[in-house]
């Protein structure tokens, strides 16, 4: 059972899913300039790069995003139909699709989503999809078909939380989502350029969200005006986890010493991780993909040099995806394994590999092991790695 903590650090508030001892997930949010993820926004096409098929659209202050012109679900703010092309000075309905990353402006989308505990409801994409962690094909099948009598002109994500939910609280949500998006494409021919049209949660409450059911055991915060936030929002759209929400008082022993917060993040950034065998790894983010090496390091075993690389190996798979979900690293993911001579070694390494991130809640995919003994990992990138969200708050150099 996993426990949610949130509390404030460093100008930011701060997030731990914590599940026993092990810090499963860290999030940090600034006070002030938290991320665009998901607002959505009247922008304005500023130019149009054909080399890259691409427009760059002003969403207010400044800020430039990046919308792909293969993008066909566009909405124009005044609620013409889109007609295929678009034209510097159009006035467009963008959703922020991904955060920026270092010198990479955030991309936009025309499809818009909202995501609720549930379902996630599209206004461009108007198929039926369900989370691939859903494995009974029945249920999926009769929940399509409910689903194709409600979804209208939107299209639907059915989430893995939806497996062991009420169908009335289903059918509750999947309203609430529909007269909220109406409502946002209705407005926006109401609104001025650039005005925010949607805010988008904040990550603590993002997370209380994206959770699993039946797997939180408490959410704990020591900030008042969070515990009411959370409260809330509980009230209105998790009725019956009320119950797990707490308020911890303690002047002497605050929660960010309690769950020593700074030693985790610093362990979390840092780029070597040790594992209780003796080997380590050596973690080293860069700008086109995540680099991550195993070594043998004080390992002292007395077993075959097969089986002792072996071991290491392993141990290595469950430690780099606990990383890669600790640190959220995204995008390409090369991990250099002890090198193994044996087919069947690397058959055992891969399929226990592909097992161990298949839990992770973002998706994952293990691609292939290459000619070089170099496993391909890819990650659905959403929000920023842990280490920009640190250099944002100034907490590493």
């Amino acid at each position: 059972m996993n426990k949610l903590i949130i509390t404030r650090w460093n100008g930011c508030v701060i997030t731990f899913l914590q599940s026993g001892r092990v810090t499963l997930q860290i999030d940090m949010e600034p006070e002030e300039g938290h991320s665009f993820l998901g607002n959505i926004y009247i922008g304005k096409v500023k130019n149009i790069v054909k080399n890259i098929n691409a427009a760059f659209v002003d969403i207010g202050n400044g800020q430039m995003g990046y919308l792909s012109l293969t993008d066909s679900s566009v909405h124009f703010a005044d609620g013409r139909p889109y007609d295929g092309r678009l034209r510097q000075g159009d006035e467009i309905v963008v959703q922020v699709e991904r955060d920026a990353v270092k010198t990479k402006a955030p991309v936009l989308t025309g499809n818009l989503n909202l995501t609720g505990r549930y379902f996630v409801l599209t206004s461009g994409k108007k198929q039926i999809g369900f989370s691939g962690k859903i494995q009974d094909p029945a249920w999926k099948q009769q929940m399509k078909e409910y689903l194709e009598g409600m979804k209208e002109d939107w299209g639907i994500i059915v989430r893995t939380n939806a497996y062991s939910a009420s169908m009335e609280a289903l059918n509750q949500e999947l309203i609430q989502l529909k007269e909220k998006l109406t409502g946002i494409l209705t407005h926006a021919g109401h609104r001025t350029c650039y005005s925010l049209l949607y805010s988008s949660a904040p990550s603590y409450l993002g997370g209380l969200r994206d959770s699993f059911r039946s797997s939180l055991e408490s959410v704990i915060t020591d900030e008042p005006d969070i515990y009411e936030a959370v409260k809330e929002y509980l009230t209105e759209h998790q009725k019956e986890d009320l119950h797990l929400l707490s308020f911890y008082e303690d002047s002497l022993l605050p929660l960010k010493k309690l769950y020593q917060i700074e030693k985790t993040v610093k362990e979390a950034l840092g780029k070597k991780v040790w594992m209780k065998s003796g080997g380590y790894l050596v973690i080293e983010p860069t700008e086109a993909l995540v680099v991550i090496d195993v070594n043998t390091g004080k390992y002292s075993g007395k077993k075959a040099l097969r089986e002792t690389i072996m071991k290491i190996n392993l141990e290595a798979a469950g430690e780099i995806a606990h990383q890669i979900r600790l640190r959220n690293l995204s995008g390409i993911i090369v991990i250099d394994f002890i090198d193994m001579d044996n087919e069947e070694d690397k058959i055992i390494l891969l399929k226990r590999l592909e097992e161990i991130v298949s839990k992770d809640p973002v998706k994952t995919t293990v691609v292939e092991i290459t000619k070089l003994n170099l496993v391909e990992l890819t990650r659905k990138k959403i929000r920023k790695p842990l280490y920009e969200q640190a250099l944002q708050m100034g907490d590493i150099s």
